[in-house]
């Protein structure tokens, strides 16, 4: 009887490799303090006007922190690709 292969290669689930996969963890991690905050929030601060402002905080410092991390990912891409056309000079 043949075995057949599993797509991840091992037990558990895995993540296919690459150079993004830091930007997903911490997407993952912001979307979760957001929701968390999401839920707090009105606890933490009485006023509607306070709860905006905060919550949208938040996401812009999220936003900026994501497009920051994937420019800097894509740059070293880029540069390690030109790197590896010119060769070896």
């Amino acid at each position: 009887m043949k075995e057949s292969k599993n797509i991840t290669g091992g037990k558990g689930m895995t993540v296919a490799p690459s150079p993004l996969n830091e930007v997903k963890l911490d997407l993952g991690i912001i979307l979760t303090v957001g929701g968390l905050l999401l839920l707090v929030q009105g606890r933490i601060v009485e006023s509607v006007l306070v709860q905006l402002l905060v919550l949208t905080s938040y996401g812009l410092l999220g936003l900026c922190w994501i497009v920051i991390r994937t420019r800097k990912i894509m740059a070293r891409i880029a540069r390690d690709r030109e790197q590896g056309a010119h060769g070896p000079d």
